[in-house]
């Protein structure tokens, strides 16, 4: 059991872990609220159990969210049942290593919180907007990474759209057709038991794919969460200043040269560079890359 918490607890101490940061949080809520369930439910007070559970999930009603706007967040950190975190954490494990890979841990965080958020989003809005859905608007409430891992899913195919994973009795199938076939079953599922959650996969899938495309247009639509992790991490820990490398300029002239000296803050390749690195990967995949050119991407990702 030490060799457990020694996991986890290195996990949040190495540095640019996002990616099992995430899953790891999701299976931690998972197990202190199967433990609470069980304790309370044996103490007599199951009912406790469900009113905090509740309060964790997004509701559908801009009224109730108005008591609870901390489940904006929460909701998609929370999981009652086996299969669905076991389903959503697969899914962010084989597709976010892509995203981790090509674009770096931040850029995975941002796309993981933002497809909860856009996905929360387009549920609140289809449940209050749309008159199929609105009977239901009082007594619905959302719960689960779905919207969040969909947004990563998406986000992948969208910049690797002929990257191939191996599937079991199915062999080498390119990512897209994944991506694809699951925003089709999302669309069957929207007005089926669960369609809440369907509709959040499909805000998901929405923000994913606008994400790559504007990052490839050098607009991140993920800095503003970058901005508030941030100011929350200067609070506790001194950033301390990107360091300068020395550069000298030499102008010849008829009487010999002048020397200016000038200091830039790295080496690493601007927004044009990324998105011209991104468009040759796209076309041509990760292996068409020079090795300076692998080199400029792993510096991108690390800023």
């Amino acid at each position: 059991m030490t060799g457990i918490f020694d996991d986890f607890r290195n996990a949040f101490r190495k540095p640019n872990n996002g990616l099992i940061q995430i899953i790891f949080i999701n299976i931690i809520v998972f197990l202190v609220l199967i433990l609470s369930k069980v304790i309370l439910t044996l103490s007599s007070f199951s009912g406790i159990y469900e009113s905090f559970v509740d309060k964790l999930q997004l509701p559908a009603s801009f009224t109730s969210l108005l008591y609870q706007p901390w489940s904006v967040f929460t909701y998609f950190f929370v999981h009652v049942d086996i299969f669905h975190i076991l389903f959503n954490m697969l899914f962010l494990y084989w597709f976010g290593g892509l995203i981790h890979e090509y674009l770096g841990n931040r850029r995975l965080v941002n796309l993981y919180i933002l497809g909860g958020f856009f996905g929360g989003l387009i549920y609140m809005l289809a449940y209050n907007l749309i008159p199929y859905f609105r009977p239901l608007v009082d007594s619905s409430l959302m719960m689960g990474a779905s919207g969040a891992a969909f947004a990563v899913v998406v986000g992948a195919a969208t910049l690797l759209p002929d990257y191939t994973f191996m599937l079991l009795f199915l062999g080498p199938v390119r990512i897209k057709y994944i991506a694809f076939f699951y925003i089709v079953i999302s669309i069957a599922s929207s007005i089926g038991s669960n369609a809440g959650g369907n509709i959040a996969h499909l805000g998901g899938a929405l923000i994913g794919f606008m994400y790559v495309k504007q990052l490839r247009k050098g607009v991140d639509l993920g800095a503003p969460i970058s901005a508030v992790f941030d100011f929350i991490k200067s609070l506790f820990v001194e950033i301390p200043p990107k360091p300068q490398m020395k550069v000298t300029h030499r102008s010849y002239t008829n009487a010999g040269y002048s020397q200016s000296t000038h200091f830039k803050t790295d080496d690493a390749p601007d927004e044009s560079e990324v998105d011209e690195l991104l468009d040759k990967i796209s076309k041509s995949g990760y292996e068409s890359l020079t090795k300076d050119e692998k080199l400029k991407l792993f510096k991108a990702s690390q800023k």
